[in-house]
Formats: C-alpha cells, sequence, structure tokens
C-alpha cells in the first residue's frame, strides 16, 4: 500500500476491473486480505472488447456497485487530441497509446471514489512497469489523501501457477487459454495495440506476423495507393474525405484506412521510466495518419520560430506524458503554450496510403503563410534579391570578428 494507512483502515476500494483473470484474482485478493467492499470501474477506451461479461463476472462475485463506461470520445478529444497538438513521440518513435490512457482510467476510478465514498483504489499494474507509476501520480495528483492498493507489490502471488491456484482455490473461472504462458502481454485501446515480454524480451528476435490485430503485414497491403484527405480546425482533425466525424469516429475511420494499408507498425527499445529498457512493439494506424498530416498541416499555417520551439519543447513534453504526469503543472504550461500556437492550424491535408507509408502529397489552407509569389524562381516584385547581401554580412559579423581574433 502506498500510503500509511493500515489494511483495517479500507472500507471501500474502486478496482479498475477487465473482468480478466488477473483482475479477478486481485478482485478477490482485496476482499480476502483488507476485508473491504469491493467497486468495480471497466472502462471502454476502443479496445475492442465486449464489455458487458466484465459486468456480469463482477456480479458473480458479489459486487453491488458496477461502473462500465465508455470512455472513448473522451479519450480522444481531451488525451489524444491534445497530444497530437504537439506532434509527441517519445524517444523519437512512439506515439505513447498505452501512455496516454492511464491517466483518463485514474482520473475516473478517483472520481468514482469521491462518487462512491470510498477511500481506496487499486490497480492490476506489476511492480516493474511504467503503469503503476502513470496510475498513482495521477491518482495523487487528483486526490492527495487518496489510498492506492497495488497487488503486484504486496502478494505473494508471484507466477502463473500461483496465480492458478488462488483462482481454483476460490472458484475464479480460468478460460483454457489462460491456463499456459501467454507468448506476450498486450494492451489496446482505440490509439493502438502494444505487445511486450515473454517471445517479444529478445530484441533480435523479429515478432511473429500474426501477432497484429489492426494493421495488415505491409507486404500484403493492396497494390493500389489510396487518398485520405483529413481536414484541421485550430489544431485538430475534424473530418476525413469531407465527411465529418466526432473526435472518436474519425480516429476509428482513420485506424481502418491506416490498417488497411500497413501503416502505424514500430518496433523499439524504451527506457522506461523505472529504469530498465524493455522492448515493445506497436501498431497506431490512426495516430500515424493524424500526426503525419498534422505536422503537415503546420508546415503550411506555423510560423517557422513557433514551429521550431514546439520542437525542442515536445521531447520534454513527450516524457511528461510516458513519466505519468499529465495532471503536473509543467504538463499544462506547455499545453498552453502548445495550444496557443493552434489558433490558425486549420486547413486540408492529403495523404498516399501504400505499402505501410502515409505520404504527404498535397495540403493547403485559407491563412497558408506560404506565398508563391516570394518562393518563385521567376521574376517576382515582392523580394529584392540585393537585400540578401546585408543579411548574411551582418549574420556573418561575430564570425568574421571571432576569426580576426584567434
Amino acid at each position: 500500500m502506498s500510503t500509511g494507512t493500515g489494511k483495517s483502515d479500507v472500507r471501500k476500494v474502486v478496482l479498475a476491473y477487465s473482468g480478466g483473470l488477473d483482475t479477478s484474482i486481485i478482485l478477490r485478493w482485496l476482499q480476502d486480505t483488507y476485508g473491504c467492499e469491493v467497486v468495480t470501474f471497466t472502462a471502454d477506451i476502443g479496445q475492442g472488447e465486449e464489455l458487458e461479461p466484465a459486468r456480469k463476472k463482477a456480479e458473480m462475485m458479489g459486487i453491488k456497485e458496477i461502473f462500465v463506461e465508455d470512455l472513448t470520445e473522451e479519450f480522444v478529444r481531451d488525451f489524444v487530441f491534445p497530444m497530437m497538438r504537439a506532434n509527441t513521440l517519445y524517444e523519437g518513435v512512439y506515439l505513447l497509446g498505452t501512455s496516454i490512457a492511464r491517466p483518463l482510467i485514474a482520473k475516473r476510478l478517483i472520481e468514482i471514489a469521491e462518487a462512491t465514498g470510498a477511500d481506496a483504489i487499486s490497480h492490476g499494474a506489476t511492480g516493474k512497469g511504467n503503469d503503476q507509476v502513470r496510475f498513482e501520480l495521477t491518482a495523487y495528483a487528483l486526490k492527495p489523501d487518496v489510498t492506492v492498493i497495488a497487488p503486484w507489490r504486496e502478494w505473494d502471488l508471484n507466477s502463473r501457477a500461483t496465480l492458478i491456484a488462488y483462482a481454483e482455490r476460490h472458484q475464479i473461472p480460468v478460460p483454457k487459454d489462460k491456463r499456459g504462458e501467454a507468448p506476450y502481454s498486450m494492451d489496446a485501446n482505440l490509439l493502438h495495440v502494444s505487445y511486450e515480454g515473454k517471445a517479444l524480451e529478445d530484441p533480435w528476435v523479429e515478432p511473429d506476423g500474426d501477432m497484429f490485430r489492426m494493421t495488415v503485414n505491409p507486404e500484403q497491403a493492396p497494390d493500389t495507393p489510396e487518398y485520405v484527405e483529413i481536414d484541421f480546425e485550430r489544431g485538430d482533425a475534424v473530418a476525413v474525405n469531407g465527411e465529418r466525424l466526432t473526435p472518436g469516429a474519425l480516429l476509428r475511420r482513420l485506424n481502418d484506412l491506416g490498417g488497411k494499408h500497413g501503416c502505424g507498425r514500430v518496433d523499439l527499445v524504451e527506457n522506461r521510466f523505472v529504469g530498465m529498457k524493455s522492448r515493445g512493439v506497436y501498431e497506431t494506424p490512426g495516430g500515424t495518419l493524424l500526426l503525419t498530416a498534422h505536422r503537415a498541416m503546420e508546415s503550411l499555417t506555423l510560423d517557422r520560430e513557433a514551429a521550431h520551439l514546439k520542437d525542442e519543447v515536445m521531447p520534454r513534453y513527450a516524457k511528461l506524458i510516458y513519466n505519468g504526469f499529465w495532471y503536473a503543472p509543467e504538463r499544462e504550461a506547455l499545453q498552453a503554450l502548445i495550444d496557443h500556437t493552434q489558433a490558425g492550424v486549420t486547413g486540408t491535408v492529403r495523404l498516399k496510403l501504400y505499402k505501410g507509408s502515409a505520404t504527404v502529397v498535397g495540403r493547403k489552407a485559407p491563412k497558408s503563410l506560404y506565398s508563391m509569389e516570394h518562393v518563385t524562381f521567376e521574376e517576382d516584385a515582392v523580394y529584392d534579391q540585393h537585400d540578401a547581401e546585408g543579411f548574411i554580412k551582418l549574420n556573418a559579423l561575430r564570425l568574421r570578428l571571432g576569426r580576426l581574433t584567434r
């Protein structure tokens, strides 16, 4: 437990509950170990799974207060889109699909805890990974006095065999496909699917092609390119091929388009916040299209120095999200800076999708800063080339003075 509160002080706990084997074991373990009432919260953030079985399983295990909520629109509108405005990539590659979902889930855990009078929350993240940090930093930022129970840091159920034995002792159903070791762990939401661990731990071994869920193998993608147009207003995507869509529906549409052409697969070794390196494989088809198009939209509409400033702060912003500091004051300050730059980021970008690539082939904007009069190689009446001489000499002055004094 993350605070000094004793087990006897915990009367009610809100559990982030998937309905799977691990969180079902946690549910019963909380009842046995803390003697407390458990409230379950199951979030639909577009992971593509039916959630009613989680409700029924919680009911079967005697839970009275059960929350099953569709958060997909909030997820995209209030978390994914703000992140995309910054063109965010962690360590230059990762689109932060898992990282950006955790503060939303933790926020709802806290809100439900306050609504139900619970004095603690609990999650199923292990003591080795980043998710425990992300859940708990959010929880403490929003409710400083909350008690957080992290079973993986407390119990001695440290193997698949002991987990299954515990489940069997307590009549928790164990599906046949859960009895053996899974070849990898997987996390899914509307933005991405991540795969790590087990068969993927050796960074030299190529991932199994049958593993992927959102994208086709680029080698087997259609032989004919497909074009897609994405409309932006003030930095956020609002339409695909001329059809206005809600944030969640728009990301689903881009997932379908990008996935069909094998876009958005990434295989990387990343640096976890807890200190170790880990190998992760990700597929983020719609997010890849969104980021590529957004950056192209900014290329037309954003002032040079504002764009360069955004590029400078982006790695810091990405690290804050990856490490779980979504509700930290420095992330909010950076967000204000980023959002201020987006006022004129409105227009349309055309992408060409082909065999795993999303290439920008067109862009237009009503308030474009691109001036054909100024950039043309033909004769023009707006740019005096003689001005360049003084510009160069002024910029060279310190270089010339430095050389003279050596």
